[in-house]
């Protein structure tokens, strides 16, 4: 089995400060910015949700592509704008890509937003 590979973003080093308790350096609130965005788009969000609720934690294309009356690229770009923010994750298996949500990028969008307590890992 090969890992489809793509660009990902570093979310451990912007999120090593949070919001509210320090102001962002430009680097930090572009990356932070750039992986909100991606959440920002409804599909996009909707995807994540139905990866994330899928049995195993994990889920097919040919699974989440039902759920959108939208064209199989469109499903696959937004599926690709995911992957390069580090919010999931992809692997080639046979003709199919499954996908999972990175719970350590979601932990850690969390924690940048957290004013007092740690996220629980």
């Amino acid at each position: 089995m090969s890992k489809q590979q793509s660009p990902v973003v570093d979310l451990g080093e912007p999120c090593a400060t949070r919001v509210t308790r320090e102001p962002l350096t430009e680097e930090q609130a572009g990356d932070l910015a750039s992986t909100f965005k991606a959440l920002g788009d409804p599909v996009r969000l909707r995807l994540l949700s139905l990866i994330a609720s899928h049995a195993d934690g994990e889920a097919c294309v040919c699974d989440l592509a039902g759920a959108f009356e939208l064209s199989a690229p469109t499903i696959s770009h937004h599926l690709k704008v995911l992957r390069e923010s580090g919010l999931v994750e992809s692997e080639r298996r046979g003709t199919w890509i499954y996908y999972r949500v990175c719970p350590e990028a979601l932990r850690s969008l969390a924690k940048s937003l957290t004013p007092g307590a740690e996220v629980p890992a």
